[in-house]
């Protein structure tokens, strides 16, 4: 055997292994790509999240004064035909007496200020649409609680007022306004 032929060898040998050890990297890497899928998979929305990403809600029936609550996305969301005592009240409310100065609107800039008009939608201001889960823990609110006659959370003592702005309480943030649409007159799509 000579010298050039003992080093092709080599070279094929060498050239063999480094084969024999991408093929196996690559069939492992698969092999575990196939056993991660199904735990991938399973974190995302499955098919009735999915299906509640926007919902219609018909607002004909909803007299002045009255509120009604739908589900959307897994969490109650507030829909309330405000009274004129109750849209002056909260128009009434300097922003330096809120706890919360933004509006949490999903349908403006993410710094529009928490006044009563940012709140609601322009020439529909005496309805107003928020998720109806307290800020601080994400108990439910009751309506037409609380010392402004907005909501209430009993669970820890927050104090919402009638536009959903938090005022006393342990609570960090004003209820969220979801993004919303008018479809017509009497039907609102919220998501």
């Amino acid at each position: 055997m000579t010298d050039s032929t003992a080093n092709h060898a080599s070279d094929g040998d060498v050239t063999r292994r480094d084969f024999l050890y991408i093929a196996t990297g690559a069939f492992g890497a698969v092999g575990a790509a196939a056993v991660a899928w199904p735990f991938i998979d399973q974190m995302n929305p499955d098919a009735s999240a999915l299906a509640l990403a926007s919902v219609e809600v018909d607002i004909s029936s909803i007299e002045e004064g009255q509120s009604i609550k739908v589900k959307w996305r897994g969490k109650p969301v507030f829909i309330r035909y405000r009274t004129e005592k109750e849209m002056e009240e909260a128009r009434a409310v300097p922003l330096e007496d809120l706890k919360d100065p933004e509006a949490r609107n999903a349908n403006l800039a993410s710094d529009a200020t928490a006044t009563d008009e940012n709140r609601t939608v322009t020439g529909r201001e005496h309805l107003i649409v928020m998720v109806g889960v307290c800020t601080h823990f994400g108990c439910i609110p009751i309506g037409e609680q609380g010392e402004f006659g907005g909501w209430f959370c009993p669970c820890h003592g927050s104090h919402y007022d009638t536009a959903g702005r938090i005022r006393i309480g342990p609570a960090p943030q004003n209820l969220a306004v979801p993004q919303f649409s008018f479809i017509d007159e009497n039907t609102i799509r919220i998501g």
